[in-house]
């Protein structure tokens, strides 16, 4: 009889925290090995089918298993969620000047930095990288208690990366060579954001010249390689947090997403709320699938959720025509130019008429164009398709493409080339087409200032699905071209033909912006090491900086504001969260006392009744105050419950004061908080009202700020938003 290998899937079983009676990692072991063995029915089956146990922060393993084996091991008692393990993908110098941390002028706790631990999980990362140098580095802080794994191209670690670990437990590497070192580019990059200390004269290939360093310098680095060049596998990012929370990390980087699932069916979820249990702080990408709404991902409340801005500063291409014209694109293009001019055509005058294709040859599709006719030729291309790798392949000498979306992203070409405006592509067509001999030179990329910051156009928008009151993204971070570190294992375009490989590299989106928060996280760490993780992440959101909005969703993609490390030091006021908080908040949105003890931990048996409800529209203390209206046509009427605690160092009186658009109507009570000493605590509510939105307005937004008078303005944003169609 066949048994249906077939259908054998890689699923992890989640059990919630581990039981205090059974902490050692062999009684862990063996309970696993015995549910298991229960489900299949053979001992010897369950120890092949299980991938890996997950034991030293929370309880929970992996297997390969059949549906009929799900659906038993679902049953268990022991057993919170059982879900399929998928495939997810990456998130793919000024910045800290920009955000106001100058290096040589920022002020620092640097005994404090130095014992910060990021632990970064992403796709490795390249140790010969100057942002790694650990001269002038004493040892690794003594609660460090991770490995350093050598590899394939990885000798080992240093007291700047004082950890690294690969995980392949699904056969994710394919065909990579198993290793922490980096052959993507994306994790160093990540990494030195962070924590890369000052290296002078970094750029790419010229572009972008200046000083590269992370946000938190004197930091230590700890990488979990989970993800691999085709994916990042839920069973490692799983097994990467499990280890990091137990290694005594600080801080939790995770630069990766898949599309929103019920919280505890999902991996960072999982790993995010026992690492705020343990006091770790963990920041993720929001996405980058904006401008689209509801797209942003990693929404649970115990994470921070970081969108993309962009800085004061842009890469432009100029293009000079032969009539004397002047054009300018967007792209990184680390060319020069060694002619003055060359012969200039588009795909409408280089078709292949000798052979049958399939395409358009005015967007130089793949197989549409004759060699002989592009053959040392700059080629205008409608569109944005990789026709760069087309054109260079047919021996052009550069490539002009047209933005059809993102138009405030410069993507690096694999020949000389730049994506012009649609407006600026008729004027080439049109040259073109009005000459005999048209001529174009494409220049390298420069650098132009522009006004900041803005939401970048592919951040990922809310709102989320999942718990619909809670405002995400969180916070905003520069994540538009960032210069940073990169792995000489990979070329700066991922491309095998592009033979340009480099220590610095210039790449954009959320994955950028993370690790730019986390920075900031530690670097407020660095001064409060008592905080916890919603005190650090209430702190950079009503510290933050108002958004330059320059799209209709741009609101929706940019949380409080874009971060502020410095404010953020001395918030004045903080909206902090315990764990009986997010309990309170977790039987408000129907999970029961059995999974709530399952995720504590413990033998004590948990009653949502028996806790004190959690109150208000969203029932939790949060930052920002979110309201999602169950159809086009609600009336606004939401209560939101809040507490603050005192962080300053003296008596104040703080005052409310609300900015609110017409029609919305937002009242403080009480309006006045008086604190006489630090860490006092104060509750006020607020009752936000008003008619149903009008059509064509999607969302109202409004403002509180509580101000002392002095030095702390403390701000929470409150966002309406209207959904097109009935919620059910």
């Amino acid at each position: 009889m066949e048994l249906g290998f077939d259908e054998l899937q890689s699923y992890i079983v989640y059990m919630g925290d581990l039981a205090r009676a059974s902490k050692s990692t062999s009684m862990v072991l063996e309970s696993h090995n015995s549910l298991l063995a229960s489900a299949i029915g053979d001992a010897k089956l369950a120890r092949e089918s299980k991938i890996h146990s997950y034991g030293k922060s929370f309880n929970g393993f992996a297997a390969k298993l059949l549906p009929h084996e799900v659906k038993k091991l679902s049953e268990e008692r022991g057993v919170i969620s059982i879900f399929p393990s998928t495939k997810r993908k990456l998130h793919t110098t000024r910045s800290w000047d920009f955000l106001g941390m100058p290096e040589t002028t920022t002020k620092r706790n640097i005994g404090s930095e130095s014992d910060i631990i990021v632990g970064v999980l992403d796709s490795g990362i390249w140790m010969d990288c100057p942002s790694f140098s650990d001269e002038g580095y004493g040892p690794a802080p003594a609660k460090w208690r991770g490995q350093c794994v050598k590899g394939a191209n990885f000798t080992g670690c240093n007291n700047k990366v004082i950890g690294a670990k690969f995980y392949n437990l699904d056969d994710a590497a394919g065909e990579e060579t198993p290793s922490p070192v980096d052959n993507d580019g994306h994790g160093t990059h990540t990494s030195s954001t962070i924590a890369g200390v000052s290296v002078k004269d970094a750029s790419l290939y010229g572009v972008a010249k200046g000083t590269a360093r992370g946000g938190v310098p004197s930091s230590r680095i700890a990488m979990y390689k989970v993800c691999w060049s085709v994916s990042c596998t839920d069973v490692d990012i799983l097994a990467g947090f499990d280890d990091a929370i137990a290694d005594g990390v600080d801080i939790i980087s995770v630069s990766i997403g898949g599309a929103s699932r019920d919280y505890f069916n999902d991996p960072i979820a999982i790993g995010a709320f026992h690492a705020t249990k343990r006091g770790i702080l963990t920041s993720c990408s929001a996405g980058n699938d904006g401008p689209d709404t509801f797209t942003v991902q990693n929404v649970a409340p115990w994470i921070m959720t970081v969108a993309a801005t962009g800085i004061d500063r842009q890469f432009k291409t100029l293009v000079k025509l032969g009539n004397g014209k002047r054009l300018l694109g967007i792209a990184i293009n680390t060319f020069a130019p060694k002619k003055h001019m060359y012969p200039l055509t588009d795909g409408a005058h280089s078709v292949n008429t000798s052979a049958e294709f399939y395409g358009n040859a005015s967007a130089c599709d793949y197989g549409t164009l004759s060699k002989d006719k592009v053959n040392g030729k700059i080629v205008y291309c409608q569109g944005n398709n990789g026709q760069d790798f087309t054109i260079g392949e047919l021996g052009g000498v550069g490539t002009i493409m047209t933005l059809d979306g993102l138009e405030d992203t410069a993507f690096t070409p694999l020949i000389p080339g730049t994506y012009a405006l649609p407006k600026d592509g008729k004027k080439i067509a049109e040259y073109i087409n009005s000459t005999k001999k048209p001529m174009a030179v494409i220049q390298k990329t420069r650098t132009v200032h522009i006004a900041a910051p803005f939401v970048a156009s592919f951040s990922s928008r809310g709102p989320q699905l999942i718990s619909r009151n809670i405002l995400k993204p969180d916070i905003a971070a520069p994540g538009l071209d960032i210069l940073a570190a990169y792995s000489k294992q990979t070329t700066i375009t991922g491309y095998p033909t592009d033979n340009r490989r480099a220590v610095f590299n210039i790449i954009s989106g959320t994955s950028m912006a993370c690790p730019h928060a986390v920075a900031a996280a530690a670097y407020v760490k660095s001064f409060h090491p008592d905080w916890s993780p919603a005190a650090i992440k209430s702190a950079l959101m009503t510290t933050a900086t108002s958004m330059k909005v320059k799209d209709k969703t741009g609101e929706l993609g940019s949380g409080a504001g874009q971060i502020d490390p410095t404010k953020a030091v001395h918030p004045g006021l903080v909206y902090d969260l315990s764990m009986s908080s997010y309990i309170r908040f977790l039987c408000k949105e129907g999970y029961n006392g059995t999974t709530i003890a399952l995720l504590l931990g413990g033998k004590k048996r948990y009653d949502c009744s028996n806790f004190r409800p959690a109150q208000g529209t969203d029932g939790l203390n949060y930052p920002t105050m979110h309201i999602h209206l169950k159809n086009p046509n609600s009336t606004v009427s939401a209560v939101f419950h809040r507490t603050v605690t005192h962080v300053g160092y003296q008596s104040a009186v703080y005052k409310a004061n609300v900015v609110s658009p017409k029609g919305l109507f937002v009242k403080v009570l009480p309006g006045s908080l008086n604190f006489t000493q630090s860490r006092q605590k104060r509750s006020f509510k607020v009752a936000v009202k008003g008619s149903a939105l009008l059509n064509g307005t999607s969302f109202l937004s409004a403002m509180l700020e509580w101000n002392d008078s002095h030095k702390h303005i403390v701000r929470s944003y409150i966002l309406v938003y209207k959904p097109e169609l009935v919620l059910y």
